[in-house]
């Protein structure tokens, strides 16, 4: 039995994601994290301060949480989650005027391990991308383990080649292994020049000024994304397959709302 036990310890220090498993947990109902009065039921992550947030980058007041534009990094779920059905909806902020590049921001899902484990800001995680244009991209963040060994993360996805050599998905598309570069959402514009506060001809996300509903559907290590109800993205063998859910400060204010993590139908 001893020996047992050492195999199982030796086995969750070697893939610490298997930590969560205890704690992971699958909604049974609809839970309402904005219906609180504060954010107890979060952790923040922020590059200057390496966790504590003097600058109140992160408020939540009437339901509406703002994610400010005076640090980088994010707010976090405390509890981890799997099989699960994520909805929030969001709204930028004011314009950065020394900022020439696209509104950016993200939900990350299945935060795993060390906070700021990549590059002093992000953990091992998978990026629903915010950014103007770009709604619906999906990033795969490559943290690093408790051990301080990279983490193995990994996605998949059916894509298409578009004329500019880039990979969007479809249904149909070719099975294609994350290589480093985003997985562009089906109809991200060819050639689209990330400005501010430009948009791409066939953007399914609202006009400047308007909220955005996001839909994450995560089961088992499969990833569902759609924004505004259109089904944009998608993604498989997901590893990992479960932690956290992570809302991201990029340099840009903008506000979430009506956030709602809910059981799969």
């Amino acid at each position: 039995m001893f020996i047992k036990h050492l195999l199982l310890l030796a086995t969750i220090m070697a893939l610490p994601w298997l930590a969560y498993a205890a704690d992971t947990k699958t909604p049974t109902k609809v839970m309402r994290p904005f219906d609180q009065k504060d954010l107890k039921g979060f952790s923040t992550w922020l590059k200057k301060t390496q966790g504590a947030d003097p600058q109140n980058v992160f408020t939540l007041k009437d339901g509406v949480l703002r994610c400010g534009d005076e640090d980088m990094g994010y707010l976090a779920t405390k509890d981890a989650y799997k099989d699960y059905h994520l909805k929030i909806e969001y709204l930028w902020g004011r314009k950065n005027p020394n900022d020439k590049n696209v509104r950016n921001s993200g939900v990350l899902l299945h935060g795993t391990g060390p906070d700021g484990s990549q590059n002093g800001v992000w953990k091992t995680s998978i990026e629903c991308q915010l950014a103007q244009g770009c709604e619906g991209d999906l990033i795969l963040i490559k943290g690093k383990k408790v051990d301080g060994e990279s983490y193995p993360g990994s996605i998949s996805s059916n894509t298409v080649v578009g004329e500019d050599g880039k990979t969007r998905w479809q249904t149909d598309g070719k099975k294609t292994i994350y290589s480093g570069k985003q997985f562009w959402w089906s109809k991200h514009q060819p050639f689209f020049k990330e400005l501010i506060d430009t948009r791409g001809s066939n953007d399914v996300a609202s006009p400047l000024g308007e909220w955005t509903k996001v839909e994450c559907l995560c089961k088992g290590s499969k990833i569902t994304i759609k924004i505004n109800g259109v089904t944009v993205n998608e993604c498989f063998d997901a590893n990992p397959a479960a932690g956290q859910i992570l809302l991201q400060s990029e340099g840009h204010e903008v506000f979430f709302r009506n956030m709602e993590i809910r059981p799969l139908e």
